[in-house]
């Protein structure tokens, strides 16, 4: 069992990636680079960002998209970050809203991830985080 490396959580900055296709909701998931698991675009803040611009950064370098950020975060959820089988870091992340307006052919990470549309129930499905689940679910743009 992985113990964690901090008592207090580190906090991360993560979009939501969303679209309508003929009146239905579509939510964006990436795979994790480790595990290959369905994850939102998220990441470390970024230096002299605000927790929206860090979501946006990491949705271009994870997804290859481009799009309107709430300012406003939408939620928050929790997740164990592993860092090899033994040691893992409690995260926080800070969840902001994201309507695509482009997807690039290129992106920084492309070679390592995979981005997919989800309708919103396959979506929540296909995430392991219950609080994230939940914020797909009730995502109301």
């Amino acid at each position: 069992m992985a113990k964690a490396l901090s008592a207090a959580p580190k906090v991360q900055h993560g979009a939501l990636p969303w679209r309508w296709v003929d009146g239905t909701l579509e939510i964006m998931l990436v795979t994790s680079r480790e595990t290959g698991r369905w994850v939102i675009p998220k990441g470390w803040p970024h230096d002299g960002m605000s927790s929206a611009r860090s979501a946006a950064q990491e949705a271009f370098e994870e997804a290859g998209i481009t799009g309107a950020i709430t300012k406003k975060e939408i939620g928050r959820f929790h997740y164990l970050k592993f860092l090899g089988k033994d040691d893992a870091i409690e995260c926080i992340v800070h969840l902001h809203a994201m309507e695509v307006e482009e997807e690039l052919p290129r992106w920084p990470e492309k070679a390592q991830r995979t981005r997919k549309w989800f309708l919103r129930p396959d979506a929540a499905e296909a995430v392991d985080e219950p609080d994230l689940r939940k914020l797909i679910l009730s995502f109301a743009p």
